[in-house]
């Protein structure tokens, strides 16, 4: 098989041939890789790349300062284009920033509905047609990521406290807020729908480390519904589209809702809050996974022989089947030593062999 067909037969759990891997790593470790590498000659073969994201047809930058007045950034603050400030933190705190929210403090509906939102209708849909044909070329899987597709979006924007206070207690400003979010969500997704990319990844963090985010019934009334309108969208132009969906922490309850909205493969597993083994011997049958590979334990605290042997204990979990495309459940921070990224690595190559 070729390392598209590879992939897919996998997540498609129908068999495989290699274990693909992916990781991603904060700009510390990022250098420490690399220095490794340069120094050894070692090198990581991929098989996914993920599809420059549509360009808003215009960003409004200017006008999204009005909600910060009087706010005095630090040095060095961010607003990015959905008018979310990102200021920086202490040496410390490496590439953390405090998040300032541009609705949180609206108290009408009015004020929701004349925010500078990003407009994508009639935006240019050439570059990602232009790069998935490339991806097809080099023989990789054209990946379309709208993580934050909804929920984190949304209280980015309001901020987590106000809009869980709307849901509870202001309906129309909750459904002001959310229905705008997964409106744009709807036009970005079908954008990487028509340009044929292979896995549109999504993702809400919907769990916390040992419970759920919300009630089951919030959960169902507020997001289900609108993450199902995203994925049904996008898959009734691509129906062979993968949709991966993110959500960090314990989701055990939401796991079965995820599936009825048209989720094929979850991320990432989080092997602090859930056993892979009861999730996948409940769900395996329905659904493929992306992940388990702690990043609060293993990775920055393991062994390489332990980063190993946890590669090869969950793959032998999910069978010869396929579908787990096993990986560090989160970004790679400072500590994770890099003996452990090729610990990791390695074990996905030998897994298969």
């Amino acid at each position: 098989m070729t390392r598209r067909e590879n992939y897919l037969s996998l997540v498609r759990r129908q068999g495989y041939e290699r274990i693909p891997y992916s990781f991603s790593m904060c700009p510390s470790l990022s250098a420490r890789y690399n220095e490794y590498c340069a120094r050894t000659g070692f090198k990581a073969e991929f098989c996914e790349t993920y599809i420059p994201a549509i360009a808003p047809r215009r960003v409004e930058h200017e006008r999204y300062k009005q909600y910060y007045a009087g706010i005095n950034f630090k040095p060095g603050t961010v607003i990015d284009d959905t008018g979310v400030a990102h200021e920086p933190g202490s040496e410390a705190a490496f590439h953390m920033t405090r998040m300032y929210h541009p609705m949180e403090n609206f108290d009408s509906v009015d004020q929701v509905l004349d925010y500078p939102f990003l407009e994508y209708a009639g935006a240019d849909e050439t570059p990602l047609r232009e790069a998935v044909a490339a991806a097809r070329e080099a023989d990789l899987i054209a990946v379309g990521s709208m993580q934050c597709t909804i929920w984190e979006t949304a209280w980015y924007l309001r901020s987590m406290e106000s809009l869980m206070m709307d849901m509870l207690s202001d309906e129309r400003m909750a459904a002001a807020v959310l229905d705008k979010v997964t409106q744009t969500a709807v036009l970005r997704a079908c954008a990487y729908a028509r340009a044929g990319v292979d896995v549109l990844f999504l993702g809400d963090d919907i769990g916390m480390q040992r419970s759920v985010m919300m009630s089951e019934n919030m959960y169902c009334e507020w997001l289900k519904p609108r993450l199902k309108a995203v994925i049904a969208a996008a898959k009734a132009i691509k129906p062979d589209l993968i949709v991966f969906y993110h959500s960090c922490g314990y989701v055990l309850p939401f796991i079965g809702h995820l599936i009825d909205a048209g989720v094929d493969v979850l991320n990432p597993v989080q092997p602090e809050c859930m056993d892979f083994a009861e999730v996948h011997a409940r769900y395996g049958d329905r659904l493929s996974f992306h992940g388990t590979i702690g990043t609060q334990t293993t990775m920055p605290f393991g062994t390489p022989d332990e980063v190993r042997r946890v590669v090869f204990t969950n793959l032998d979990i999910a069978g010869a089947k396929g579908g787990l495309l096993p990986a560090p459940t989160h970004l790679l921070e400072p500590e994770v030593p890099v003996e452990n990224v090729i610990a990791y690595i390695k074990a996905c190559e030998d897994y298969a062999h």
